[in-house]
């Protein structure tokens, strides 16, 4: 199995844009036959601040994920500037 962690810092003016798109996002990926997880989360104190958390049953399978029509929605509207910081970890569970 492989994991994609992926912390989000979005400009606070544009949440509810980030929202719209990173929800579509999670929802169609849940449908690939590879991914078994993919989870918004939002920090308490600083609503602005997401987590992405995704599993894969396989390294192929999240590169599979990366070629999707939603994917690619993604990352077109991320292109338009909403992140102000990006982490992220990928690799296989330990």
């Amino acid at each position: 199995m492989v994991n994609v962690i992926v912390i989000l810092e979005i400009e606070p003016t544009r949440v509810d844009e980030f929202l719209s798109v990173i929800t579509l996002n999670a929802v169609e990926s849940v449908k690939e036959p590879g991914c078994l997880r993919f989870e918004v989360n939002r920090q308490f104190e600083k609503p602005n601040l997401f987590a992405l958390s995704e599993s894969y049953v396989d390294e192929a399978a999240m590169h599979v994920h990366y070629t999707t029509p939603h994917f690619a929605k993604w990352k077109e509207a991320a292109a338009t500037g909403f992140i102000l910081n990006r982490w992220s970890v990928k690799g296989p569970v330990l």
